[in-house]
């Protein structure tokens, strides 16, 4: 099922393309369909923007597909379609053989969720045990590691049901970082990856696919950027930080981890956002970029992408927010939007 799954998405990506490459999608002598492809973690705000940006002008029109992270920086280093989207950070490698660069659109956040019914209170976990957790190290919801962490709790007896993503995903490189940050063995047998080989748990192909499982299995815990978690009403678990404070998520608690990371030169667009500084600081942050070929042959289409860029960091950081995302620090969105330019 998976891999027939995998096959009608790589159909369904090639015909889009096809036809934005052409623009055929609406009249063929005038518009440009701009074509993008990636992670599914932002894919509700790409699809707030092909929606706003499609009402200013029919000549220049928007489609993005989730097939993940990896799936879109191969898309774009291939040249199929206009750009790239996802949580991964660019290797040397794809930045140079692509001629590739990112920049950050939007902040988000991978929050571990989970579903204990007779628990009301705040759960706390901290990377190293999210780590054994993940690593099946950690077997039993009442284990001493997690009771530890939650003094106050009366924890189940409750075998852990892990839900976790497949190959190729933004929020595994996300989380992977963070967990090889806090724990050496977890580095030592996963490291930091969009393509982890988890030892344990069922997988779960698209965001709203994590959310929905964790929801309706008792005992399951999984991980899935902020913004589905609490459209989904799925309770999210506070999360050890550097400086050692338990914090969950929240738009400014992820805004406080950019500004540790990023300030005061507000200049690194590919900058590690996990376990940053601070002690209001979510410690499992990150941008979520856009990835763009450094040069075009076709001066059409690159005036076109021109002009969304120009839209995405004005107008369109209003709907990163209303979606649930948090918006680009004001010095951040002034240096990328200068950044930007530098690409025309």
């Amino acid at each position: 099922m998976a891999r027939f799954f995998s096959f009608l998405q790589y159909l369904c990506l090639l015909s889009v393309l096809t036809l934005g490459l052409h623009g055929t999608f609406v009249d063929a002598q005038s518009a440009v369909v701009l074509v993008g492809s990636g992670s599914s973690v932002p894919a509700p705000l790409y699809n707030r923007w092909t929606q706003e940006y499609g009402r200013r002008s029919s000549a220049i029109q928007l489609r993005y597909l989730p097939v993940g992270t990896s799936e879109g920086i191969k898309q774009i280093s291939h040249s199929a379609g206009d750009f790239g989207a996802g949580e991964s950070q660019l290797t040397e490698k794809e930045r140079k053989e692509g001629d590739l660069i990112e920049l950050p659109v939007v902040l988000i956040a991978i929050v571990p969720i989970y579903n204990l019914p007779d628990i009301h209170q705040e759960l706390r976990l901290s990377g190293e045990v999210l780590a054994q957790i993940f690593l099946g190290d950690v077997k039993m919801w009442n284990a001493p590691q997690i009771a530890k962490l939650n003094p106050d709790i009366s924890l189940p007896a409750l075998p852990i049901q892990v839900v976790n993503r497949p190959a190729g995903k933004g929020s595994n490189y996300v989380f992977t970082e963070f967990l090889s940050k806090a724990s050496s063995k977890f580095r030592a047998q996963i490291g930091v990856t969009p393509s982890p080989k988890w030892p344990v748990g069922e997988p779960a192909e698209r965001s709203s696919d994590m959310a929905d499982k964790v929801k309706n299995n008792s005992g399951s815990i999984g991980y899935v950027e902020y913004q589905y978690a609490v459209k989904s009403s799925i309770a999210q678990a506070a999360v050890l930080n550097s400086a050692g404070k338990f914090v969950r998520a929240s738009a400014d608690s992820i805004a406080a981890a950019c500004q540790a990371a990023e300030a005061p030169r507000w200049n690194n667009f590919s900058a590690s956002l996990t376990n940053a500084p601070g002690a209001e600081s979510f410690p499992i942050t990150s941008f979520s970029w856009i990835y763009l070929r450094t040069a075009s042959s076709n001066s059409a289409r690159e005036a076109a992408l021109s002009n969304l860029l120009d839209w995405v960091y004005s107008d369109g950081q209003q709907y990163a927010v209303q979606e649930g995302y948090s918006a680009l620090p004001a010095p951040l969105l002034e240096a990328v939007r200068k950044k930007a330019k530098t690409l025309q």
